[in-house]
């Protein structure tokens, strides 16, 4: 997953970033509003955690302007405030969940599982389909119930295309996923990365088609 962390205090930011990344996520970080204001108009991302106290401004504020605009993306809100009012007050601006400073990062980690959950609509985060399973929390797949060790990027390839099968993505549109903003990514390492997903599921089903021109689709064979 690809999430947006805004959180002014460094050391934070730092610690929660990458707890985060050696889950597997991507992470992009902004410690002012309006860098968050210009990650958002220029990215998508799966989950923003959202700290309240800013330098430029409250927290609340921008959460109320996104969701005005539109912006479904879910949002942890991250505060040192405790007070029930403020958790309310979060909830109401369209907060999907709330968590008070200092917190635990396997809570952390636990709430965003849950949120995306709800988000998707599912109770559990396993997936069969097409001969295979797959764990994207556990970061476990089988094919044809044979194990098959995925790296951190395949791993997220896989969950990208399987939470939007039928989608066709570009390859930009799979690097901005699957890396952050400070990485320089070429065509050629998204090229790599569908080659090497492909190998692992050529005994499924399931297949990522080449739309020419396009980007690329998964499919499930009839």
């Amino acid at each position: 997953m690809k999430f947006l962390l805004v959180e002014d205090n460094p050391d934070l930011a730092q610690a929660v970033a990458s707890r985060l990344r050696l889950d597997g996520h991507v992470i992009d970080h902004a410690s002012k509003l309006d860098d968050a204001s210009d990650f958002v108009a220029t990215g998508e991302y799966d989950l923003i955690l959202l700290d309240i106290m800013l330098p430029d401004g409250d927290g609340r504020d921008f959460l109320k302007q996104q969701r005005a605009r539109g912006l479904d993306t879910p949002v942890i809100v991250l505060t040192a405030r405790s007070q029930v009012s403020d958790r309310v007050g979060s909830l109401d601006l369209g907060a999907d969940d709330y968590l008070t400073k200092p917190f635990d990062h396997a809570e952390l980690e636990a709430r965003c599982r849950a949120v995306m959950r709800r988000r998707s609509g599912s109770s559990k985060t396993r997936i069969e389909l097409g001969g295979i399973v797959f764990d994207p929390v556990a970061g476990s797949l089988s094919v044809r119930g044979t194990p098959v060790i995925l790296r951190n990027r395949e791993l997220r390839l896989l969950e990208l295309f399987l939470n939007a099968r039928g989608q066709i993505f570009s390859k930009q549109k799979l690097a901005d996923r699957l890396f952050s903003y400070e990485n320089d990514v070429s065509e050629n390492a998204i090229e790599v990365y569908i080659g090497r997903l492909r190998k692992h599921l050529e005994h499924s089903d399931l297949t990522i088609t080449t739309m020419r021109g396009l980007g690329y689709r998964l499919d499930q064979n009839e």
